[in-house]
């Protein structure tokens, strides 16, 4: 380490929490007006034809902010997936749901029905495919550990395995229920995930 990162480092270490905390605040909402500003904007034009400094007016977020955490507007809109979909994952153990739930698909699918264009949105700008991958990634790591709280013991390899798979399942009946035009509740659908996903585990020990 350098003389002056270690001073750096030496300084930031001694910055009074208080304002760490408020750094850290002021980050995330710069972080969260910039995907808001993003999605938004995605749903009036072609992801192709939209700017950073369009991204910057509508965030009200300045050019340096905007370098500080993202490359280009690309590293903007999967970083701001990212962020939900972990969110979205952990969502049942945040809430202490019944472990004989293993993902959150009633409250993923009302959220897409609340939000009809922005998925409409997402598959013109050509992203889907990339939405897709980090969302199976994201839900495959939230139900290894569902599973795993609820007692299913398995092999890693297959636990693992068992959780991709349970988690591209999850992926495939969403575009089932929206390309169908929702034909059941996010209850049901719901419902109908978990029968499917616990007739093929092993019995909780």
């Amino acid at each position: 380490m350098s003389g002056k990162a270690a001073v750096n480092g030496a300084a930031e270490a001694a910055r009074p929490a208080s304002i760490a905390r408020k750094t850290d605040a002021r980050s995330l909402r710069s972080r969260d007006a910039l995907g808001d500003a993003m999605i938004a904007l995605m749903q009036e034009q072609p992801f192709h034809t939209i700017t950073v400094q369009q991204v910057l007016d509508r965030a009200g977020v300045s050019r340096s902010t905007f370098y500080s955490h993202y490359r280009d507007k690309d590293d903007l809109f999967l970083s701001d997936v990212e962020d939900f979909l972990e969110r979205m994952g952990g969502l049942l153990t945040r809430r202490n749901a019944p472990l004989t739930r293993i993902a959150p698909v009633e409250e993923f699918f009302s959220h897409l029905a609340d939000v009809p264009g922005v998925r409409t949105a997402i598959e013109a700008s050509g992203k889907w495919p990339d939405v897709r991958e980090l969302g199976v990634g994201c839900f495959a790591r939230s139900i290894e550990q569902r599973l795993t709280m609820a007692g299913i013991v398995l092999p890693g390899p297959e636990l693992r395995a068992s959780s991709h798979a349970l988690a591209g399942s999850f992926f495939s009946l969403m575009d089932w229920w929206i390309r169908s035009n929702q034909p059941i509740t996010p209850k049901a659908a719901d419902a109908l995930f978990h029968r499917m996903a616990w007739s093929g585990l092993p019995p909780v020990r």
